[in-house]
Order: structure tokens, then C-alpha cells, then sequence
């Protein structure tokens, strides 16, 4: 069996209708020795901008010397770059020893009568084996889907990051935004030491205090770190990270000099996050943005970076996206559609006329470099990593 079909086996194999099974993947961490986890755990949650948060907190914690296993959902290039070791992905002959561990450990469970173990789950379960095998000080968790119903509940967070959260997968964590709160609320647990949340709307809000006492992470006096945020709609996420860090590394005992995290920051790469990438004499600017507010904001980055010139957008927003939203904001500009082969995503709402349709098969170098010399590419981070694969980019480091 390939490295990856490991992670993936049980939900290739899943029957209709059936959902992912937290009481399997307890079984698993079980037979795996994570129960209790016996490292401090920073979980991450949110509708959007959990990669940025994780990311900066990683970067924070290992500011404040402490060794920082992380789990990314998804990864940014392959699935082995979701875990990483002080922000260095898992070496190909780790990635493969974790998975044969892991697919050992499933072959002695009982046969799964109903729900299956999720590929977000297990790649977790694994970043948790490899935190006990390298020694780590804490782990930084990134939550696949929701909260509650997300594997990184089995494990009692000592500190939670809450990037902004919206209505989204409605009708699966809930079906209406405060229902959602609520689900990705419920990793705030009695254990919990401190929760640190981006801005939210009124009505989150609202859930996230019945929770508990909530740091909102909100721009005030500046911090010696504070200049190496990144701009844009990413500092939100990437303040919310840090000051959850900090919060971990004071219950440790370990809070680390400002210099210090300012010096980490500043070395802090965030690949498909408005993040420029050159070969072959094409600039491509990669952004993540999923709704018309991130649209507009890296089409405003693009245009300051080429003097007001974008010669080509390549994006991707599956059904459930704000589709809508970016087909306003792309108005009069060139724009190819990509269309991702994963079976859970649908592409059939229609399109502007003058736009033309690719399908992921065809994206190359040859494909971007004909659409001109500076491109934005937009969309899902899936997509984002589909690019990052065209230009083959360097995506083994995050910091430092």
C-alpha cells in the first residue's frame, strides 16, 4: 500500500452516508499510546485562516525554546508536509515509518461496523506519535473540520486559537453560524488554561463567552513583535497565534523574550498565502482566498506588486465557496477557472461566459506561462497546493 493510502484507506472505503467515527479513533490513539497524550496540546479552530494561526504559533513556541511538533490540515504541497518539527516538514522515510505504524495499529482494531477513521484524524494520530518519538515540548493541533467533532478533541487542549468563524459546511457542523460556534467551541474544555480568539461577529461571540473567559486578539499597544505580522487579512490570524502561544509558553514557565519572537517571525514563510513565486520568467501570486473580502484583498496586493498590471487569474472555489462574491470582485479581468478531481468537491454552478475552464489535469508550466508573465491564482488551499506542485516550490520550511 502507497504511503498515503494509509491515511486514506477507511474513507476510500466508507459507505454511504456514514461519517467519520471519533469513538474508532480513540480505539486507535488508544492502541497507539496517546491516551492521555502526556504533552501540552495548542489547539487550533476556525472557519478560516488555521494554517496562518498554527503556523505563527508554532514559530512562537520554538521562540520560547521549546522542540513543537504541528499538524496542518492540509498540507501545503503533499500530505507528508502537514507535520512538521519546529516548522520543518517530516523527512519522506519518517513520513513512511508513521504511516506503517499507523496502518499496524488499524489492521488489530475490530472491524469498523459503523463510521470510519478520517484522513485529518489519522494524520493527527501520527503527528502525536511523532511528538513522543522526537521528545517534543508541546504539540500545535490544527483542526481538520469543527471542533468537537474533529479527532483533536480527544485530546484536552491546555490553550485554544479561534480564527474567524462563518457559515460554512452548513448542514455538517450545524445550520446556522451559531451552531457552528458551538461545534468548533467544544474543544474549549475544563482543562482548558486560556482561549485566545481573531475578531468574530456578534453572534459567535456570544458562544465563545458562554464557553468561557475569551481573549479577543485585537490590535493595541505594539508589541516588540507586532512589525513582523504580515499584512492583509492574515495578521488577524497570525496575532490570534501568537498571543495563544505566549499563553501556553507563561503556563509552562517559559515565556520567551519579545526580541526573540520578533526575530522568529521575521523568518516566517506562509506558502499560498499572498506568497510570490518566480520560475521560468512567470511571477505567480498565490492566495488561498475562499470569499470575496480575500479576493479583493489580494487582487489590491497583485496590483500594488505589478504596478496596477495583472495579466491573468487562475481560480478555483468549489459550490459551497463564495463564487458569487469573487465573480464581482474579478469583473473585467481574465480569468481561468480550475476545476480539483476530489470527489467531495462540486463544481457545477455557472460561470461568466468569458471566462475559460481547465481542469487540474491540465495545469502546467506551459498552461501559466501562457496567460502571461504575472499571474494571481486564487482559491482553495487544495488548489494553492496544486500550483506550489506546478512551480515546485520549496514548502519544507515555514521558520526559522
Amino acid at each position: 500500500m502507497a504511503v498515503d493510502q494509509v491515511f486514506f484507506r477507511e474513507w476510500t472505503a466508507r459507505r454511504p452516508g456514514s461519517r467519520r467515527s471519533l469513538e474508532r479513533a480513540r480505539e486507535l490513539a488508544g492502541a497507539l499510546g496517546l491516551l492521555p497524550v502526556g504533552v501540552p496540546v495548542l489547539a487550533v479552530v476556525g472557519s478560516k485562516g488555521k494554517g496562518t494561526a498554527a503556523t505563527y504559533a508554532s514559530a512562537t513556541l520554538v521562540a520560547a525554546g521549546l522542540r513543537v511538533v504541528s499538524v496542518m490540515s492540509p498540507g501545503h504541497r503533499s500530505n507528508r508536509d502537514r507535520i512538521r518539527v519546529d516548522g520543518r516538514a517530516v523527512s519522506p522515510d519518517e513520513f513512511a515509518e508513521l504511516a506503517s505504524r499507523l496502518s499496524e495499529a488499524m489492521d488489530g482494531l475490530p472491524e469498523a461496523s459503523e463510521g470510519y477513521l478520517s484522513p485529518s484524524g489519522l494524520f493527527t494520530l501520527a503527528s502525536l506519535v511523532h511528538a513522543r518519538d522526537v521528545g517534543a515540548d508541546v504539540v500545535v493541533l490544527e483542526a481538520g473540520m469543527g471542533g468537537g467533532s474533529d479527532e483533536i478533541s480527544l485530546f484536552p487542549a491546555t490553550v485554544v486559537a479561534v480564527t474567524p468563524i462563518f457559515a460554512e459546511h452548513v448542514g455538517v457542523l450545524g445550520d446556522t453560524i451559531g451552531e457552528i460556534a458551538t461545534e468548533k467551541a467544544a474543544v474549549i474544555v475544563p482543562e482548558t488554561r486560556a482561549v485566545v480568539s481573531a475578531p468574530q461577529s456578534p453572534e459567535v461571540r456570544d458562544v465563545l463567552d458562554a464557553a468561557g473567559d475569551i481573549h479577543m486578539a485585537v490590535d493595541g499597544p505594539q508589541a516588540t513583535w507586532a512589525t513582523a505580522l504580515p499584512q492583509g487579512l492574515s495578521r488577524a490570524n497570525a496575532r490570534t497565534g501568537v498571543l495563544a502561544a505566549l499563553r501556553l509558553a507563561e503556563v509552562l514557565g517559559r515565556p520567551p523574550a519579545g526580541a526573540r519572537v520578533r526575530e522568529m517571525l521575521g523568518t516566517v514563510v506562509l506558502p499560498g498565502r499572498l506568497s510570490l513565486h518566480e520560475r521560468d520568467g512567470v511571477e505567480v501570486l498565490i492566495d488561498s482566498a475562499i470569499n470575496r473580502d480575500g479576493v479583493a484583498a489580494a487582487l489590491r496586493a497583485a496590483r500594488a506588486r505589478w504596478g496596477g498590471e495583472v495579466d491573468h487569474v487562475l481560480l478555483c472555489l468549489p459550490d459551497h465557496k463564495d463564487l458569487d462574491g469573487a465573480i464581482a470582485e474579478l469583473d473585467g479581468l481574465p480569468v481561468t477557472f480550475v476545476r480539483l478531481p476530489q470527489a467531495h468537491l462540486r463544481f457545477s454552478r455557472p460561470l461568466p461566459s468569458s471566462w475559460d475552464v481547465l481542469d487540474a489535469a491540465e495545469l502546467s508550466m506551459d498552461a501559466l506561462a501562457d496567460r502571461g508573465p504575472r499571474l494571481l491564482t486564487l482559491g482553495t488551499v487544495y488548489f494553492a497546493g496544486l500550483v506550489l506542485n506546478v512551480l515546485d516550490a520549496d514548502v519544507d520550511r515555514l521558520f526559522g
